[in-house]
């Protein structure tokens, strides 16, 4: 085994298999009894449940007949019909769903050497950051001789029962299974990032430029091996209440087709007259379907060509499968959960990303140095308490994913504390030189927010200009306790690392060299009226701040008086006697000139904020102003 997959509960498959075989015996898991403990939070009066093997429910058992579809099964009684989507968006990409179920000719029945069947399989989940492989034995649960939750619509295949059951083993029940969001089992399956959409917030089914993005964003996700499922909220309405045009309120439907269908001039659909934007959906149910137009069998379907419809697998059954308008997807459904893989790899014909994954928590401590969970931005004076994350965009400007996710909680549903916190994330541009943990916001820029929201992974895209910037991942209220990981991609490797200390560390060294008697932040915003250095009346003029041995430069900015810097600072310094020193220069080709300089004392009782400072000379005043926002403080961790 792979020592990157951990063993859930410590138990090794080969080991129990071979155990059971040389006793000449079925497994059955001591670590999850087929009992009434691993169907409920608690004993219920319900129906008596039986629990039967494979083999006494049919006389040909097989893990998987005739491969793997997103036909082969269906929902059962429980309520994890975000789970059956999940199942059925696997069920499309055969090397993924081979991750999950390792070996599977190895764990399948083999009718000519029954002797080798031991009763256990496993599977394999990506749960919070590395791939788990989770044992069970085959033991399901019935009622009247037939399974009561998922199964296969092949009377003897029994993959997606099994898989259920690993995956009811790791959240503690099959009832702990029972609500959820398509995205998180799909993250499990995959270790994709999560990012879901509001259609109706978006505006998707009005606006059609937007339709227009959308479809080719999940067009490219899908074609790429991501995943897509999509539900309709139910505020006002019961939850599994059928609309009139078919759909089902509060379900989880999959995608599993996008396409633009090709037709002729004449017609006139969506948005050009000779493509419509389709795509197919799966009900997990496998049955109850879209009635209203392109549906099985709408009058539509006559004007496309039967070598078209066979391309697009068009089948008229009420087999819960079906295709609509991609304009109709948009006005009928609200809520949309796209899963990515992000591709890292360097022999891809697509564009790689540069991964950082770190872990993290949120923990309480009554020391405000120690506190790491302050809440969400509103929390004013606690919302640097929580942990910080230091990275680069090297790039002039770069795209960046961020991923933050949330243990997963259902393993406390049995104690009543199953659902999910709300959580979120900031990004700060902080100062080019920054170390050490933000205490104040004073000169940073606050550039991205992502949505808050009581799912599993929060997730935002974002472009954004070089630099140096601290993300501050939160829950919404403070002092609530858990673990997360934090996923950034970038387009070149970002130095992702977590900021821990609060000021510099004193060493022996500090003793004979000094030790920083006094913090000093600087933003430049700006110059104006700067002295012309071409014929075309321009300059290209670049700020450089220098404090005892240290010194930063600002990219330059061309052919302009009046540059706009906006570049950050931050110096511990020894020697507070010694002013820092700003100066302006113009890049040229055969040295650089002065165009002027500004001293900062750099004093706590200087006035905070932005002012103006006159240019100067070696002995005169130079043309131009620099504006500038500076605060001082002798306490090392106030800012």
């Amino acid at each position: 085994m792979s020592s990157s997959v951990k063993l859930f509960r410590g138990q090794r498959y080969q080991e129990l298999k071979g155990q059971c075989l040389q006793q000449g015996r079925l497994f059955q898991d001591p670590e999850f009894p087929a009992s009434e403990g691993a169907l409920y939070y608690q004993p219920t009066a319900a129906e008596k449940v039986q629990w039967r093997r494979p083999k006494e429910l049919c006389e040909d058992p097989h893990l998987l007949v005739n491969g793997m579809s997103s036909h082969d099964f269906h929902q059962g009684k429980l309520g994890n019909c975000w789970f059956v989507a999940a199942c059925s968006c696997l069920a499309l990409r055969k090397s993924l769903w081979q991750q999950v179920i390792p070996d599977c000719e190895e764990q399948e029945w083999d009718p000519r050497n029954p002797g080798k069947y031991a009763g256990i399989f496993r599977f394999r989940f990506w749960r919070f950051g590395e791939w788990t492989e989770v044992v069970v034995d085959d033991l399901l649960p019935t009622q009247n001789g037939e399974l009561i939750y998922c199964h296969s619509n092949v009377t003897n295949e029994f993959w997606s029962a099994l898989l259920e059951k690993a995956y009811a083993k790791l959240a503690g029940s099959y009832q702990a299974l029972d609500g959820g969001c398509a995205a998180e089992a799909l993250v499990d399956f995959t270790g994709a990032v999560a990012e879901s959409i509001n259609l109706k917030e978006g505006k998707y089914g009005e606006v059609i430029s937007e339709q227009m993005k959308l479809f080719e964003n999940l067009m490219k996700v899908h074609k790429r091996g991501g995943f897509i499922s999509c539900s309709i909220s139910s505020p006002g309405r019961p939850s599994e209440a059928e609309t009139e045009l078919g759909l089902i309120v509060g379900h989880a439907y999959s995608v599993t087709a996008i396409r633009k269908l090709r037709l002729g001039d004449r017609l006139l659909f969506s948005f050009k007259a000779e493509k419509l934007f389709m795509i197919r959906l799966r009900n997990p149910w496998g049955k109850k379907e879209w009635h209203g137009p392109w549906s099985d069998s709408s009058e539509e379907w006559k004007k496309v060509s039967d070598s078209e419809r066979r391309s697009l697998g068009l089948t008229v059954e009420n087999d819960g499968e079906f295709w609509m308008t991609f304009e109709d997807w948009c006005k009928n459904f609200t809520d949309v959960d796209i899963c990515r893989t992000v591709n890292t790899s360097f022999f891809s014909l697509h564009k790689t990303w540069e991964k950082e994954m770190m872990y993290g928590a949120w923990e309480k401590n009554s020391e405000p140095l120690l506190n790491r969970s302050g809440g969400c931005f509103d929390n004013r004076e606690t919302f640097l308490q929580n942990p910080q994350y230091l990275f680069d965009v090297q790039k002039a400007e770069d795209e960046v994913l961020v991923s933050l996710q949330q243990e997963d909680r259902r393993k406390y549903k049995k104690e009543g504390k199953g659902d999910n916190i709300t959580i979120g994330f900031e990004i700060l541009k902080v100062e080019d030189n920054r170390r050490f943990r933000l205490h104040q916001l004073t000169v940073q820029d606050r550039v991205a927010t992502s949505p808050y929201s009581n799912t599993r992974s929060v997730f935002l895209r974002r472009s954004l200009q070089r630099g140096r910037y601290v993300l501050i991942p939160t829950t919404y209220i403070p002092g609530v306790p858990t673990s997360f990981i934090l996923r950034l991609y970038t387009d070149v490797p970002s130095k992702l690392r977590e900021l821990k200390a609060d000021r510099p560390k004193m060493t022996c060294w500090s003793l004979l060299c000094g030790y920083p008697r006094r913090v000093t932040q600087i933003k430049i915003h700006s110059a104006e009226g700067l002295q012309k250095q071409d014929t075309s009346g321009g300059a290209d003029p670049y700020v450089l701040i220098k404090c005892e041995n240290q010194s930063r430069r600002s990219p330059v900015q061309h052919n302009t008086t009046s540059p706009v810097f906006n570049t950050q600072v931050i110096f511990y310094r020894k020697d507070i006697d010694s002013p820092v020193t700003i100066q302006v220069w113009h890049r040229r080709l055969l040295g650089d000139r002065l165009l002027g300089q500004a001293l900062l004392p750099g004093a706590p009782s200087e006035p905070r904020g932005r002012r103006a400072l006159r240019l100067r000379g070696s002995a005169a005043e130079l043309p131009g102003l620099i504006t500038v926002s500076v605060f001082s403080s002798d306490d090392l961790a106030e800012l």
